[in-house]
């Protein structure tokens, strides 16, 4: 079983000399996007720029030694990023102010950050890691797309807000890093007349010059060395060496990169702090989970699929918390699939997991030599490093939209406009809080209506039965005097078959489920009820429970109640049930011998 579990086990004894060669190119490829990622999105969790490289090392490791998947690229993604700066940012604020009227020091607002960062990684992976234990592998389809895409067209947005201040050199205050995105909005539009002229034509030279090879890239997609070029490393490598040349931080006071500590992270188990809020720590745990969890098993499929290989949901959940788990203990904060890295990995023809451990051995060695080099890269051009990645996420909500509106699916896209509206106006967390529940709202909505079709029975053939709001063209349904005939599709439980009471009232009185309850009956007095069972091949004891009470009161009203086409697992419930002496009679095969009997009987 160790295959199964860990599954480096199961490819690495028949890897390939030429498959490693391949990887390795992949793995360079994608760490030269990584690294500067890294760097970049560590600005968003308020924490050093180290802490980003170890977001990128770490799990990037682990899932390479415990992953099914080829091709996702772990690491720092912008959503987790944002999310965890949230809640270091609303945790920061208790801190700062619990030490008034003494203001703590850099270091130790540094040391409390990277303190919350990495106890809700551990949050997280504790949390990934048990739900891949338990199966919840399907997790990924509970959120509904519309509301996801609001949530990530809201974030995109406020990320986009803050790191506008940032690419123009619009000076901060600190009552702005703890404002809302609505209030930073303001804040941004009423200093415009304070931007940094030199920061602003570096950070926006650096966007044009990243949109104008992704423009290239789009435009000559058969030219291989055109779709190799690491775009990102090559705008901080340039953007470096222009400042270090014309002295940008020395004689124009461009906020550069400056000295970061390069060593590789060190061993320390993850804590709470003094002054955070266990409570916050765990539910942003909880909520990163749920939006890393979305991403990353949506990735792994789509490039699974694309390379005809299986992925296990289950595993790739127990992949992910291990991977949080070990990154916590060294300094990183959540991690979790790239949609953009991992595109990256597949265009680079990647054959194994090796591509993720090479690119995370070349993040070491980054941290190790590379950082000095960086000492005069403009922050400016980070934060246009995220405003390019960072929109690309915005890029499918306009056909998202069009689309929506096309179908006339007016909920979703209300849900979608709503759910952005309130990130954007309110927080990351109430986008995110909104999406969550609105969506588990509609799945138990939905999950706790049976499926039930009210059939008729046909003009052309007398055994023939079609649903009476669902006939083909060529056939009109016709009610059978005195009879409910009612069909089920699907297995009923617990959760279901509390509304079969009701829904069966309704159908009972105004013969379909359209009709406003407040219209006056139209159905004639039901004199038996017909169930037909074609689609119910399984029910659990409350179900079974609500429907001998159902039968009950029937027969009680001298109703008579018929089963056909019981399948033999519920054939034996229901005589453990002694569904016979309730009144209900289940041995016909088909609705045309049970309307004969019924007849008879009538």
């Amino acid at each position: 079983r160790a295959r199964y579990y860990v599954p480096i086990v199961g490819w690495l004894p028949d890897y390939s000399i030429g498959n490693f060669a391949v990887d390795v190119k992949a793995g360079f490829v994608v760490a030269c996007l990584l690294v500067p990622q890294a760097l970049s999105y560590s600005s968003l969790t308020h924490l050093p720029p180290e802490h980003g490289l170890y977001t990128a090392l770490v799990p990037t490791l682990v899932y390479g030694l415990l992953g099914t998947s080829r091709h996702l690229s772990m690491g720092p993604e912008a959503l987790i990023s944002v999310l965890t700066g949230t809640l270091v940012k609303s945790q920061l604020k208790d801190f700062i102010t619990s030490d008034s009227p003494n203001t703590p020091s850099q270091d130790s607002i540094d040391r409390f950050s990277a303190t919350v960062a990495t106890a809700v990684a551990l949050v997280t992976g504790l949390f990934t890691f048990v739900l891949g234990i338990f199966r919840f592998g399907f997790l990924d389809s509970m959120i509904s797309e519309s509301s996801l895409r609001g949530f990530i067209s809201g974030t995109a947005i406020v990320v986009l807000i803050g790191q506008a201040r940032i690419v123009l050199g619009i000076p901060t205050t600190s009552d702005v890093v703890h404002s809302t995105p609505w209030n930073d909005l303001k804040y941004m539009v009423s200093h415009l007349g304070q931007t940094h002229a030199m920061t602003a034509a570096v950070s926006l030279g650096a966007l044009a010059l990243l949109r104008l090879i992704h423009a290239a890239k789009a435009q000559f997609t058969r030219a291989r060395w055109l779709q190799n070029i690491p775009d990102t490393l090559v705008v901080v490598v340039l953007a470096t060496i222009i400042s270090w040349a014309a002295k940008l931080g020395e004689e124009h006071d461009v906020v550069i990169f400056g000295k970061v500590d390069g060593s590789l992270p060190r061993f320390q188990l993850p804590h709470v702090p003094t002054h955070g809020d266990t409570k916050d720590i765990v539910s942003s745990g909880i909520t990163i989970t749920m939006i890393g969890v979305v991403e990353s098993v949506i990735v792994a499929r789509e490039y699974a699929s694309r390379n005809h290989y299986a992925v296990s949901s289950n595993r790739e959940l127990v992949a992910l918390g291990v991977s949080n788990a070990v990154g916590a203990t060294f300094g990183a904060y959540p991690a979790f699939g790239s949609l953009s890295r991992s595109k990256l990995n597949d265009r680079a023809q990647a054959k194994s997991q090796m591509s993720g451990i090479i690119t995370a051995i070349l993040v070491a060695i980054s941290l190790l030599g590379v950082l000095p080099y960086l000492y005069h890269l403009p922050r400016g051009v980070l934060a246009a490093i995220i405003v390019d990645a960072v929109s690309s996420l915005l890029s499918a909500t306009p056909g998202t939209i069009a689309f929506l509106f096309h179908v006339q699916a007016w909920s979703d896209l209300f849900l979608l406009l709503f759910i952005c509206l309130c990130s954007v106006a309110a927080s990351v967390e109430t986008g995110i809080l909104l999406a969550v529940i609105i969506s588990l709202t509609m799945v138990i909505k939905r999950s706790n209506m049976p499926r039930i079709k009210l059939l008729g029975r046909s003009t052309e053939n007398d055994n023939d039965f079609y649903p009476i709001d669902g006939a083909p063209p060529t056939s009109t349904p016709q009610h059978v005097e005195g009879v409910l005939i009612v069909r089920i599709e699907e297995p009923l439980y617990f959760a279901n078959a509390g509304q079969l009471h009701a829904r069966l009232n309704r159908m009972e009185m105004y013969g379909d489920m359209r009709t406003h309850p407040s219209e006056a009956p139209r159905m004639n007095p039901t004199r038996a009820v017909v169930f037909d069972l074609v689609g119910m091949s399984a029910i659990d004891g409350s179900a079974l429970e609500i429907l001998l009470n159902i039968v009950h009161e029937y027969n009680r009203r001298n109703v008579q109640v018929v089963f056909v086409r019981v399948c033999d697992d519920v054939h034996v419930r229901f005589r453990q049930a002694k569904m016979d002496s309730e009144g209900g009679q289940y041995d016909f095969s088909d609705i045309g011998s049970a309307l004969s009997h019924l007849e008879q009987q009538l």
